[in-house]
């Protein structure tokens, strides 16, 4: 099994690497640190934080899980499948290079 992880320092401490050690089915891999677009869990948590936590305060738990509750069902009902990658060019027309007249 592999865990892909960020290069987060806990991720590659000793604690880590001894707990990866003693078991050695589970196979660590990094994300490279120039390709931060992979991690797409990155992504989904900024664009939570904005719809839910930004510029509020909560008086109690209740409060908090109202709000993860409300931004949730928001995000949900507008979301859409991912799709990975770029999408194909449109398509050119081929110009005739020649112009026949009868």
């Amino acid at each position: 099994m592999w865990v892909v992880t960020d290069n987060l320092s806990s991720h590659n401490n000793l604690s880590t690497r001894t707990w990866l050690e003693d078991h050695p089915r589970i196979h660590h891999a990094f994300i490279p640190a120039g390709a931060r677009w992979l991690n797409l869990q990155e992504g989904w948590w900024r664009i939570f934080r904005k719809t839910a936590l930004a510029g509020r305060s909560f008086a109690n738990p209740d409060d908090i899980a109202y709000a993860t509750a409300l931004a949730t069902s928001q995000l949900n009902s507008r979301a859409k499948p991912w799709i990975w990658g770029r999408p194909a060019p449109p398509t050119r027309q081929l110009r005739r290079r020649y112009m026949y007249r009868v």
